[in-house]
Protein backbone atom coordinates (compact mmCIF):
# COMPACT_ATOMS: atom_id res chain seq x y z
CA UNK A 1 0.00 0.00 0.00
CA UNK A 2 1.45 3.35 -1.08
CA UNK A 3 1.65 6.10 1.55
CA UNK A 4 0.62 9.70 0.82
CA UNK A 5 -0.16 12.82 2.80
CA UNK A 6 -1.06 16.46 2.20
CA UNK A 7 1.61 19.13 2.62
CA UNK A 8 0.57 21.65 5.31
CA UNK A 9 1.61 24.81 3.48
CA UNK A 10 0.76 28.12 5.11
CA UNK A 11 3.34 29.89 2.95
CA UNK A 12 4.08 28.68 -0.62
CA UNK A 13 7.79 29.37 -0.03
CA UNK A 14 7.75 26.40 2.36
CA UNK A 15 7.48 24.10 -0.66
CA UNK A 16 11.26 24.27 -0.97
CA UNK A 17 11.69 22.56 2.40
CA UNK A 18 8.49 20.67 3.29
CA UNK A 19 8.32 18.42 0.23
CA UNK A 20 11.98 17.30 0.47
CA UNK A 21 11.48 16.58 4.17
CA UNK A 22 8.42 14.43 3.45
CA UNK A 23 10.39 12.57 0.79
CA UNK A 24 13.18 11.96 3.31
CA UNK A 25 10.66 10.57 5.81
CA UNK A 26 9.59 8.01 3.21
CA UNK A 27 6.24 9.10 1.81
CA UNK A 28 5.56 7.76 -1.68
CA UNK A 29 3.62 10.86 -2.66
CA UNK A 30 2.43 14.20 -1.35
CA UNK A 31 -0.68 16.16 -2.34
CA UNK A 32 -1.15 19.91 -2.39
CA UNK A 33 -4.49 21.30 -1.25
CA UNK A 34 -6.42 24.18 -2.75
CA UNK A 35 -7.30 26.48 0.13
CA UNK A 36 -5.30 29.63 0.79
CA UNK A 37 -2.92 29.11 -2.13
CA UNK A 38 -2.90 27.80 -5.69
CA UNK A 39 -2.33 24.02 -5.65
CA UNK A 40 -0.15 23.91 -8.79
CA UNK A 41 2.53 26.52 -8.03
CA UNK A 42 3.87 24.73 -4.95
CA UNK A 43 4.23 21.50 -6.92
CA UNK A 44 6.32 23.20 -9.60
CA UNK A 45 8.68 24.33 -6.85
CA UNK A 46 8.60 20.93 -5.13
CA UNK A 47 9.47 19.17 -8.39
CA UNK A 48 12.79 21.03 -8.43
CA UNK A 49 13.61 20.02 -4.84
CA UNK A 50 12.62 16.32 -4.83
CA UNK A 51 13.73 13.28 -6.82
CA UNK A 52 11.25 10.42 -6.56
CA UNK A 53 8.23 11.78 -4.68
CA UNK A 54 4.91 11.63 -6.56
CA UNK A 55 3.41 15.12 -6.59
CA UNK A 56 -0.33 15.57 -6.91
CA UNK A 57 -3.13 18.05 -6.43
CA UNK A 58 -5.47 16.67 -3.82
CA UNK A 59 -7.59 18.27 -4.96
CA UNK A 60 -7.59 21.12 -7.48
CA UNK A 61 -11.04 22.61 -7.95
CA UNK A 62 -12.04 21.58 -11.46
CA UNK A 63 -15.12 23.77 -11.84
CA UNK A 64 -13.09 26.91 -11.18
CA UNK A 65 -11.11 26.13 -14.35
CA UNK A 66 -11.67 24.66 -17.81
CA UNK A 67 -10.32 21.51 -19.52
CA UNK A 68 -7.75 23.35 -21.69
CA UNK A 69 -6.36 25.23 -18.70
CA UNK A 70 -6.12 21.99 -16.68
CA UNK A 71 -4.60 20.12 -19.62
CA UNK A 72 -1.80 22.70 -19.88
CA UNK A 73 -1.12 22.68 -16.15
CA UNK A 74 -1.08 18.91 -15.92
CA UNK A 75 1.09 18.45 -19.00
CA UNK A 76 3.67 21.03 -17.90
CA UNK A 77 3.92 19.71 -14.34
CA UNK A 78 4.33 16.18 -15.69
CA UNK A 79 7.30 17.40 -17.71
CA UNK A 80 8.82 19.53 -14.94
CA UNK A 81 8.52 16.70 -12.39
CA UNK A 82 10.00 14.06 -14.68
CA UNK A 83 6.78 12.07 -14.89
CA UNK A 84 5.85 12.25 -11.20
CA UNK A 85 2.72 14.41 -11.41
CA UNK A 86 -0.84 13.34 -10.53
CA UNK A 87 -3.75 15.59 -11.56
CA UNK A 88 -6.25 15.28 -8.72
CA UNK A 89 -9.57 17.02 -9.36
CA UNK A 90 -12.62 17.72 -7.22
CA UNK A 91 -15.82 19.70 -7.47
CA UNK A 92 -16.03 21.80 -4.26
CA UNK A 93 -19.60 22.84 -3.38
CA UNK A 94 -22.08 25.12 -5.12
CA UNK A 95 -21.74 28.26 -2.90
CA UNK A 96 -17.96 28.35 -3.36
CA UNK A 97 -18.09 27.73 -7.11
CA UNK A 98 -20.69 30.44 -7.66
CA UNK A 99 -19.78 33.01 -4.98
CA UNK A 100 -16.02 32.55 -4.51
CA UNK A 101 -14.94 31.65 -8.03
CA UNK A 102 -17.83 33.25 -9.97
CA UNK A 103 -18.07 30.06 -12.03
CA UNK A 104 -20.90 27.81 -13.17
CA UNK A 105 -22.33 25.03 -11.00
CA UNK A 106 -24.63 22.53 -12.67
CA UNK A 107 -24.90 18.74 -12.99
CA UNK A 108 -21.67 18.23 -11.00
CA UNK A 109 -21.07 14.53 -11.70
CA UNK A 110 -21.86 14.86 -15.41
CA UNK A 111 -19.71 17.99 -15.64
CA UNK A 112 -16.77 16.32 -13.87
CA UNK A 113 -16.96 13.34 -16.20
CA UNK A 114 -16.87 15.66 -19.19
CA UNK A 115 -13.91 17.63 -17.83
CA UNK A 116 -11.88 14.43 -17.44
CA UNK A 117 -12.79 13.19 -20.92
CA UNK A 118 -12.06 16.59 -22.46
CA UNK A 119 -8.62 16.78 -20.84
CA UNK A 120 -7.81 13.31 -22.13
CA UNK A 121 -8.99 14.29 -25.62
CA UNK A 122 -6.67 17.32 -25.56
CA UNK A 123 -3.74 15.20 -24.40
CA UNK A 124 -4.47 12.62 -27.08
CA UNK A 125 -4.25 15.37 -29.68
CA UNK A 126 -0.93 16.61 -28.28
CA UNK A 127 0.37 13.03 -28.22
CA UNK A 128 -0.36 12.78 -31.94
CA UNK A 129 -3.21 10.29 -31.66
CA UNK A 130 -5.75 12.31 -33.63
CA UNK A 131 -7.33 15.68 -34.26
CA UNK A 132 -8.92 17.61 -31.41
CA UNK A 133 -12.66 17.17 -31.78
CA UNK A 134 -14.30 17.09 -28.38
CA UNK A 135 -17.96 18.11 -28.36
CA UNK A 136 -19.72 17.78 -25.04
CA UNK A 137 -22.73 19.20 -23.25
CA UNK A 138 -20.65 21.66 -21.20
CA UNK A 139 -17.32 21.94 -23.03
CA UNK A 140 -16.28 22.06 -26.68
CA UNK A 141 -12.67 21.83 -27.87
CA UNK A 142 -12.22 21.68 -31.64
CA UNK A 143 -9.29 24.00 -32.46
CA UNK A 144 -5.64 23.15 -31.93
CA UNK A 145 -3.12 24.82 -34.23
CA UNK A 146 0.63 24.03 -34.21
CA UNK A 147 1.48 27.26 -32.38
CA UNK A 148 -0.42 26.03 -29.31
CA UNK A 149 0.35 22.31 -29.53
CA UNK A 150 3.26 21.34 -27.24
CA UNK A 151 3.58 17.93 -28.87
CA UNK A 152 4.16 14.61 -27.08
CA UNK A 153 5.14 14.80 -23.43
CA UNK A 154 8.48 13.05 -22.83
CA UNK A 155 6.91 11.23 -19.89
CA UNK A 156 3.43 10.71 -21.32
CA UNK A 157 0.28 12.33 -19.92
CA UNK A 158 -0.15 12.21 -16.13
CA UNK A 159 -2.89 10.16 -14.47
CA UNK A 160 -6.12 11.91 -13.49
CA UNK A 161 -7.63 11.07 -10.09
CA UNK A 162 -10.98 12.47 -9.06
CA UNK A 163 -12.25 12.94 -5.55
CA UNK A 164 -15.82 12.42 -4.47
CA UNK A 165 -18.23 11.12 -1.88
CA UNK A 166 -21.70 10.45 -3.26
CA UNK A 167 -22.45 7.56 -5.63
CA UNK A 168 -22.69 9.65 -8.81
CA UNK A 169 -19.40 11.49 -8.38
CA UNK A 170 -17.68 8.32 -7.19
CA UNK A 171 -18.87 6.48 -10.29
CA UNK A 172 -17.25 9.17 -12.46
CA UNK A 173 -13.83 7.98 -11.30
CA UNK A 174 -14.65 4.42 -12.26
CA UNK A 175 -15.95 5.44 -15.67
CA UNK A 176 -13.57 8.17 -16.81
CA UNK A 177 -10.60 8.75 -14.48
CA UNK A 178 -7.42 6.82 -13.72
CA UNK A 179 -8.02 6.80 -10.00
CA UNK A 180 -10.15 7.89 -7.06
CA UNK A 181 -9.39 9.77 -3.84
CA UNK A 182 -11.83 8.77 -1.10
CA UNK A 183 -12.91 11.32 1.51
CA UNK A 184 -11.70 10.77 5.12
CA UNK A 185 -15.26 10.76 6.50
CA UNK A 186 -15.59 7.06 5.81
CA UNK A 187 -15.42 3.82 7.73
CA UNK A 188 -14.38 0.44 6.39
CA UNK A 189 -18.05 -0.49 6.24
CA UNK A 190 -19.09 2.66 4.34
CA UNK A 191 -16.23 2.15 1.88
CA UNK A 192 -17.39 -1.42 1.28
CA UNK A 193 -21.13 -0.66 1.11
CA UNK A 194 -21.15 2.79 -0.52
CA UNK A 195 -17.87 3.57 -2.25
CA UNK A 196 -16.79 0.32 -3.90
CA UNK A 197 -20.20 -0.44 -5.48
CA UNK A 198 -20.28 3.07 -6.97
CA UNK A 199 -16.78 2.62 -8.39
CA UNK A 200 -17.80 -0.75 -9.84
CA UNK A 201 -20.82 0.88 -11.51
CA UNK A 202 -18.53 3.37 -13.20
CA UNK A 203 -16.04 0.71 -14.21
CA UNK A 204 -18.81 -1.35 -15.76
CA UNK A 205 -19.85 1.61 -17.93
CA UNK A 206 -16.35 1.92 -19.36
CA UNK A 207 -15.71 -1.81 -19.62
CA UNK A 208 -12.78 -1.65 -17.23
CA UNK A 209 -11.68 -3.72 -14.23
CA UNK A 210 -10.88 -2.68 -10.66
CA UNK A 211 -7.20 -3.23 -11.43
CA UNK A 212 -7.43 -0.39 -13.96
CA UNK A 213 -8.17 2.13 -11.20
CA UNK A 214 -5.88 3.48 -8.46
CA UNK A 215 -7.79 4.03 -5.21
CA UNK A 216 -6.30 6.23 -2.50
CA UNK A 217 -8.20 6.56 0.78
CA UNK A 218 -7.61 9.69 2.80
CA UNK A 219 -7.74 8.41 6.38
CA UNK A 220 -7.91 10.35 9.62
CA UNK A 221 -5.05 9.19 11.87
CA UNK A 222 -4.99 9.89 15.60
CA UNK A 223 -1.81 8.99 17.45
CA UNK A 224 0.85 10.58 19.66
CA UNK A 225 3.89 9.72 21.73
CA UNK A 226 2.58 11.17 25.02
CA UNK A 227 -0.77 10.96 26.81
CA UNK A 228 -1.17 14.74 26.72
CA UNK A 229 -0.54 14.95 22.98
CA UNK A 230 -2.77 11.93 22.36
CA UNK A 231 -5.66 13.58 24.23
CA UNK A 232 -5.18 16.76 22.20
CA UNK A 233 -5.15 14.80 18.93
CA UNK A 234 -8.35 12.95 19.86
CA UNK A 235 -10.13 16.18 20.79
CA UNK A 236 -9.09 17.77 17.49
CA UNK A 237 -10.33 14.69 15.64
CA UNK A 238 -13.71 14.82 17.39
CA UNK A 239 -14.07 18.46 16.33
CA UNK A 240 -13.25 17.57 12.74
CA UNK A 241 -15.69 14.66 12.71
CA UNK A 242 -18.42 16.80 14.28
CA UNK A 243 -18.04 19.30 11.45
CA UNK A 244 -18.17 16.57 8.79
CA UNK A 245 -21.04 14.81 10.53
CA UNK A 246 -23.18 17.96 10.55
CA UNK A 247 -23.00 18.19 6.74
CA UNK A 248 -25.91 16.53 4.92
CA UNK A 249 -23.67 15.36 2.07
CA UNK A 250 -21.74 13.11 4.47
CA UNK A 251 -24.79 11.58 6.13
CA UNK A 252 -24.48 8.24 4.20
CA UNK A 253 -21.44 7.22 6.27
CA UNK A 254 -23.44 7.64 9.47
CA UNK A 255 -26.48 5.88 8.01
CA UNK A 256 -24.67 2.59 7.42
CA UNK A 257 -23.98 2.47 11.18
CA UNK A 258 -27.46 3.62 12.25
CA UNK A 259 -26.13 7.01 13.37
CA UNK A 260 -28.40 9.20 11.27
CA UNK A 261 -29.96 10.62 14.46
CA UNK A 262 -26.54 11.96 15.45
CA UNK A 263 -26.32 13.70 12.08
CA UNK A 264 -29.66 15.43 12.69
CA UNK A 265 -28.51 16.68 16.07
CA UNK A 266 -25.10 17.79 14.77
CA UNK A 267 -26.76 19.66 11.93
CA UNK A 268 -29.15 21.40 14.34
CA UNK A 269 -26.33 22.41 16.68
CA UNK A 270 -24.16 23.68 13.81
CA UNK A 271 -26.92 26.06 12.72
CA UNK A 272 -27.01 27.38 16.28
CA UNK A 273 -23.22 27.76 16.40
CA UNK A 274 -22.92 25.35 19.34
CA UNK A 275 -19.61 23.81 18.27
CA UNK A 276 -18.48 22.55 21.67
CA UNK A 277 -21.78 20.72 22.15
CA UNK A 278 -21.30 19.09 18.75
CA UNK A 279 -17.89 17.72 19.73
CA UNK A 280 -19.39 15.98 22.73
CA UNK A 281 -21.64 13.91 20.42
CA UNK A 282 -18.67 12.15 18.82
CA UNK A 283 -18.27 9.14 21.07
CA UNK A 284 -15.41 6.65 21.18
CA UNK A 285 -17.28 4.19 18.95
CA UNK A 286 -17.68 6.73 16.16
CA UNK A 287 -14.15 8.07 16.58
CA UNK A 288 -12.64 4.58 16.24
CA UNK A 289 -14.86 3.60 13.31
CA UNK A 290 -14.00 6.64 11.20
CA UNK A 291 -10.47 7.44 12.38
CA UNK A 292 -7.57 5.08 12.94
CA UNK A 293 -6.67 5.59 16.59
CA UNK A 294 -3.92 4.16 18.75
CA UNK A 295 -0.34 4.25 19.92
CA UNK A 296 2.16 4.95 17.13
CA UNK A 297 3.41 1.36 16.86
CA UNK A 298 -0.16 0.05 16.28
CA UNK A 299 -1.22 2.42 13.51
CA UNK A 300 0.34 0.72 10.47
CA UNK A 301 -1.36 -2.60 11.21
CA UNK A 302 -4.68 -0.86 11.85
CA UNK A 303 -4.44 1.03 8.58
CA UNK A 304 -3.74 -2.17 6.68
CA UNK A 305 -6.70 -3.89 8.34
CA UNK A 306 -8.96 -0.90 7.58
CA UNK A 307 -8.07 -0.72 3.88
CA UNK A 308 -7.26 -4.34 2.99
CA UNK A 309 -9.02 -5.23 -0.26
CA UNK A 310 -10.18 -1.63 -0.72
CA UNK A 311 -7.30 0.75 -1.42
CA UNK A 312 -4.01 0.82 -3.29
CA UNK A 313 -2.81 3.72 -1.19
CA UNK A 314 -3.54 5.64 1.99
CA UNK A 315 -3.25 9.38 2.53
CA UNK A 316 -2.61 10.13 6.20
CA UNK A 317 -4.62 13.14 7.27
CA UNK A 318 -5.69 15.17 10.29
CA UNK A 319 -6.75 18.66 9.20
CA UNK A 320 -6.93 20.03 12.73
CA UNK A 321 -3.68 18.48 13.92
CA UNK A 322 -1.58 18.77 10.74
CA UNK A 323 2.00 17.58 11.10
CA UNK A 324 2.85 14.90 8.53
CA UNK A 325 6.29 14.52 10.11
CA UNK A 326 4.50 13.37 13.25
CA UNK A 327 3.67 10.14 11.39
CA UNK A 328 7.24 9.30 10.34
CA UNK A 329 7.25 6.06 12.31
CA UNK A 330 3.91 5.03 10.81
CA UNK A 331 5.21 5.70 7.29
CA UNK A 332 8.30 3.61 7.91
CA UNK A 333 6.23 0.77 9.43
CA UNK A 334 3.96 0.74 6.36
CA UNK A 335 6.91 0.69 3.97
CA UNK A 336 8.58 -2.17 5.86
CA UNK A 337 5.33 -4.13 5.82
CA UNK A 338 4.93 -3.55 2.08
CA UNK A 339 8.49 -4.63 1.35
CA UNK A 340 8.04 -7.76 3.45
CA UNK A 341 4.87 -8.67 1.57
CA UNK A 342 6.54 -8.15 -1.80
CA UNK A 343 9.52 -10.24 -0.76
CA UNK A 344 7.21 -13.05 0.34
CA UNK A 345 5.11 -13.01 -2.85
CA UNK A 346 6.43 -15.19 -5.70
CA UNK A 347 6.37 -13.53 -9.10
CA UNK A 348 4.81 -15.16 -12.13
CA UNK A 349 8.19 -16.70 -12.97
CA UNK A 350 8.51 -18.22 -9.52
CA UNK A 351 11.20 -15.81 -8.33
CA UNK A 352 10.83 -13.27 -5.56
CA UNK A 353 9.78 -9.75 -6.41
Amino acid sequence: MKVFTTAPLEDPRQARTIYPELERIGYDGVFSFEAKHDPFVALAVAAEHTKALRLGTGIAIAFARNPMNLANLGYDLQSISGGRFVLGLGSQVKPHIEKRFSSVWSHPAERMREIVLAIKAIWNCWEGRGELNFRGKFYTHTIMIPAFNPGPNPYGPPPILTGGFGPLMTAVAGEAADGFIAHPFNTRRSLLENTLPALENGLAKSGRKRSDLEVVCATLVVTAATEEAFAAAKLAARKQLAFYGSTPAYRPTLEVHGWEGIHEELNRLSKAGRWDDMTALIGDDMLHEIAVVGEPHTIAAKLEARLEGIADGVSLTHNRYPDPGHWAGVVQDLRRSREARLAATPSASGTRR
